[in-house]
């Protein structure tokens, strides 16, 4: 499965995961972290070479997160990771597509900014996964607290 067909699979999962799984635990006050949200659903399929535009028209029903995190890091570093860590999925097995990824993400991010999304951008090309974690963490207590 890939190009629009698995862009539209994605959302529907995204869409069921939300009716489902959020917004009963929203509802009942609690916090819901979740990956692979709206940003991957502007990012992902590109690789497949589905216009942003479709992307951005196919998620936009999906609820709004109370805050959008975006991991950054150098193209290199991505690769290097992915070299120790192994690919997770296709894309990551096509050349060039940690610099691919990137721009896109980043697209995707000015999109979101745009749309009055609230995006905290984490630089982990320095910051270990630990230190991640506790940056967001402290930026959501912040906010919430």
């Amino acid at each position: 499965m890939t190009g629009h067909a698995l862009a539209c699979l994605y959302a529907a999962d995204r869409y069921h995961h939300v009716e489902h799984e959020i917004r009963p635990q929203v509802e009942a006050d609690k916090t819901v972290i979740s990956d692979r949200y709206i940003p991957s659903g502007l990012v992902m399929q590109r690789l497949d070479g589905v216009d942003p535009a479709f992307l951005w028209q196919l998620n936009t029903e999906t609820d709004r997160p109370y805050l959008t995190v975006i991991l950054e890091a150098d193209p290199e570093i991505i690769l290097e990771r992915l070299k120790e860590r192994g690919p997770h999925n296709r894309f990551q097995l096509m050349p060039g597509s940690s610099h691919a990824e990137v721009n896109f993400y980043r697209q995707a991010t000015d999109r979101l900014v745009q749309a009055g999304f609230d995006v905290l951008r984490v630089d982990c090309n320095q910051r270990s996964p630990e230190k991640s974690a506790t940056f967001i963490r402290d930026r959501l207590l912040t906010q919430r607290g």
